[in-house]
């Protein structure tokens, strides 16, 4: 198990590291467009990254605010 403090890290992780195995055909179309809107800073959502990352494997994403008033 990988934790990442980020959506967009983990993301990153998975570019680097999953997405260059896979297949040539599996690559096609909206991974490729996720990769180059990614690599090139083009913008690419939370939600798309997240759908990505679910189809490679389980994602659980926790948001934690503290607030202390003065």
């Amino acid at each position: 198990m990988q934790t990442f403090t980020s959506v967009e890290e983990a993301f990153k992780w998975w570019l680097n590291h999953i997405y260059p195995s896979l297949p040539p055909d599996v690559k096609k179309g909206r991974l490729t467009n996720a990769w180059r809107d990614y690599t090139h800073n083009k913008g690419i959502s939370d939600k798309r990254m997240l759908e990505i990352l679910n189809e490679y494997g389980k994602v659980e994403v926790k948001t934690i605010v503290k607030f202390t008033p003065n």
